[in-house]
């Protein structure tokens, strides 16, 4: 569907844990080797596992944030959910997004020098690097767009291939002749230039900011949580799976690399090199091989995070609404090609180093405020539902905060400069389409203040209270809504002056009655009397002469009469399609604090979400979202729902807010399933939408909702989004072709 989404579950363990091994085994350690060795030497061993080892305390972190927040987005969501909607989680997310691109572009550098092992003349011309390092990024574009599931076992493949690379230079480094040997690691059998304690922690400090960049890549599996199968248990068990085997892997192979060869500092084919110097021509073009492999993972990974970022950027409003658009494979297509064109772009700056230097500051700065915000998200939820506690809390996330800061501090200048220039950008970019905002906003009040209407026809029945309640709730949380209560006469009797005083006093004392919870919501009321043959009549005119009626709100009469009475005014209302409709049976309400939201899918169960979030943030309620599907459904096709429900939350709120949770409830019998669920929990109203048929017949707004509001003790509120003949017809036969939506 077009529009904001959520995404599908379809990553399975084996495919996730290779997501964030292989995405982070890629170039980094390829081209990134010689580098460190030119700046601290053997000592260069110790900041590759120094830097693994405090990457743990970060990817603890992310165990506990990612199943607690099973969502794509990854850091921007945390710090969404601690601090809100504001300009720090905008940064976050933007850099997050900003330096995965970037990072795609260091990978497909890192593959077009692979690629010169086996054609020498590439590296000797800055064009023919660029070239294969733009024709790279095309092919995953494309692999993007057709789908995550050909993403995923692509990455599974190239995984394995990588390990097992990886395996033969290790093994055969360390066993056979001209591999690795103390005397060449160690000459002078020491591992640091200088006997000072500060200048060796600096070197290794400085090591590890150039070298971070390596680490980046299993932080994409929160990311992606969203796409993440049986996400509670996968993304604990890959996320530490994938980072215990990074370690072990680069420790291995730059020590190898570091006792071949004396003479590596600087190079960007280091371990092509040295496996040269132990295998000959079969063992470079095996690592030749790999280091192609190794980057092609990294472009797939750093892409696919960056893509999900701007598309969950692009679903909060935050960056442009296209950029959130799902294609047929529900992915977003067009991030993906907004994304690689920005890689392709930042390719021409070539300098690996520099491209590091960016990549890594940037993921600092994002890993700097998502720990943070885990300390905040702590206190501000202290019993949200956890599946993943990291253990020794505050300490771990405050380990990993500093690990963060330390590393920033000895960043390369240029490229700190640089990131901070990024982060003032999106800042000027924030603010300004933030005024802007504000400034339409501000111009339609100006232009007509108050101009949108809740309607309350004045029933002849007692009762009218909760109903008018209700309205000044809806009214409260949205803006320029004022609240009007119709009364409609017949002319005959406004012509009579008794009666017309009568009618008079009637509407004033009616208003009189119910204008506190005018009050108490802060909103305008006022009462109104119009003259027609019939109620619907004078009703139907008066959406007619004024089509700014939000929302136009009976009560369900008591009396079997009255019903009959009732369903054939009422109806003719709705068939005119002029207004949304809300129909209240009322059992007594006290509070709104509880509110329970049934889900088909239908455009008028969307209109309910929509209500019942108004509702509950009047009275600072929850709000219970279920959707009722098969009882035999299989697990899949459950998260599918679930997906899927999550998806039809986001679209209606832009978000899922925190005092709404989301349930898939298996039953047969959806009317029965409701109701049962009003028993298992009281509830203090239940706000269903009309069903998607045309109104006539004995049920008016369906036999389910009957069903329902018959066998329930709770008071029910069914609402009926405002839709012309024509077009309910049209998206009716477009629901029964894809019975999902």
């Amino acid at each position: 569907m077009a529009g904001k989404g959520t995404l599908k579950r379809q990553l399975n363990l084996p495919q996730v844990v290779m997501l964030g091994t292989a995405g982070t085994l890629g170039s980094g350690v390829f081209i990134l080797s010689g580098h460190a060795a030119a700046i601290a030497g053997p000592a260069a061993i110790w900041a590759v596992l120094i830097a693994g080892i405090l990457s743990f305390s970060i990817a603890l972190n992310y165990c506990e944030l990612a199943t607690t927040y099973p969502e794509t987005g990854g850091a921007m969501t945390y710090v969404r959910e601690a601090w809100g909607k504001g300009l720090i989680a905008f940064l976050v997310g933007s850099m997050d997004s900003i330096s995965s691109t970037f990072y795609t572009a260091l990978s497909a550098v890192g593959f077009a020098y692979s690629v010169s092992v086996f054609f020498p003349g590439l590296a000797a011309s800055a064009f023919g690097i660029s070239a294969v390092a733009i024709a790279a990024i095309v092919v995953f574009v494309i692999l993007n767009i057709l789908g995550v599931t050909k993403v995923g076992n692509l990455q599974v493949v190239m995984g394995i291939a990588l390990l097992v690379a990886f395996a033969i230079y290790t093994i055969g480094g360390f066993t056979m002749p001209n591999g690795f040997s103390t005397a060449t690691l160690l000459p002078d059998g020491r591992w640091f230039q200088s006997d000072s304690i500060g200048v060796n922690a600096g070197v290794i400090l400085k090591t590890i900011a150039l070298i971070y960049a390596m680490y980046v890549g299993f932080e994409v599996i929160a990311d992606d949580a969203e796409e993440v199968k049986n996400p509670t248990k996968n993304i604990p068990l890959a996320i530490m799976i994938s980072l215990f085997l990074i370690v072990v892997v680069y420790t291995l192979v730059i020590t190898v690399a570091m006792g071949t060869s004396s003479d590596i500092a600087g190079s960007e084919t280091a371990i092509s090199d040295t496996i040269r110097m132990f295998m000959g021509t079969p063992g470079a073009t095996i690592i030749g091989i790999a280091g192609m492999v190794g980057s092609l993972t990294s472009i797939n990974s750093s892409m696919l995070s960056a893509t999900r970022e701007s598309f969950t950027l692009s679903r909060d409003g935050a960056w442009p609404a296209f950029l959130s658009h799902l294609n047929q494979a529900r992915v977003p297509y067009l991030s993906i090609i907004f994304i690689g064109a920005i890689s392709i772009l930042v390719t021409g700056i070539g300098a690996v180093d520099f491209l590091s230097y960016i990549t890594s500051g940037g993921y600092l700065f994002v890993l700097l405020l998502s720990n943070l915000s885990m300390i905040s998200l702590r206190k501000k939820y202290p019993y949200i539902h956890r599946p993943f506690k990291v253990p020794f809390f505050p300490l771990t996330p405050i380990i990993a905060s500093l690990v963060c800061l330390i590393v920033l501090r000895y960043s390369e200048v240029r490229a700190l400069i640089f990131m901070g220039g990024i982060l003032a950008v999106f800042a000027v970019y924030y603010y300004g389409r933030l005024g802007l905002t504000s400034w339409q906003e501000e111009h339609k009040r100006s232009q007509d203040p108050g101009r949108y209407r809740i309607l309350v026809p004045i029933q002849q029945d007692s009762g009218m209270e909760n109903l008018i309640r209700i309205g000044a709730r809806i009214a409260n949380a949205q803006s320029d809504v004022s609240m009007c209560l119709l009364q409609v006469v017949d002319p005959q009797i406004a012509e009579n002056e008794d009666a017309r005083a009568k009618l008079q006093s009637s509407r004033q004392y009616t208003l009189e009655k119910f204008i506190k919870h005018a009050v108490e919501q802060n909103i305008p009321m006022y009462a109104k009397t119009v003259t027609d043959s019939t109620p619907a009549e004078g009703i139907i005119n008066e959406l007619r002469n004024d089509n700014n009626v939000r929302l136009l709100l009976f009560k369900f009469p008591v009396g079997e009469k009255e019903q009959a009475k009732f369903d054939a005014s009422v109806e003719p209302i709705i068939r005119s399609g002029l207004s949304n409709v809300g129909l209240l049976f009322d059992r007594g309400i006290d509070k709104l604090e509880n509110i329970l939201v049934p889900v088909g899918g239908g455009l008028h169960s969307k209109f309910a979400i929509q209500i019942a979030d108004s509702l509950a943030k009047a009275d600072n309620g929850t709000v219970d979202i279920i959707r009722v599907v098969d009882e035999d459904l299989d697990d899949e096709l459950y998260e599918d729902q679930m997906a899927y429900l999550q998806e039809i939350v986001i679209v209606q709120l832009n978000d899922i807010p925190g005092n709404m949770s989301l349930h898939i409830v298996r039953g047969d019998d959806p009317a029965k399933a409701i109701i049962e669920e009003t028993r298992q929990r009281e509830y203090d109203l239940v706000v269903i939408g009309s069903y998607e048929g045309d109104t006539h017949g004995e049920h008016l707004f369906g036999e389910l909702v009957d069903r329902v509001r018959t066998g329930t003790s709770t008071s029910v509120l069914v609402v009926r989004a405002h839709e012309s003949a024509a077009a309910s017809w049209l998206r009716r036969q477009i629901r029964a072709s894809n019975p999902r939506t």
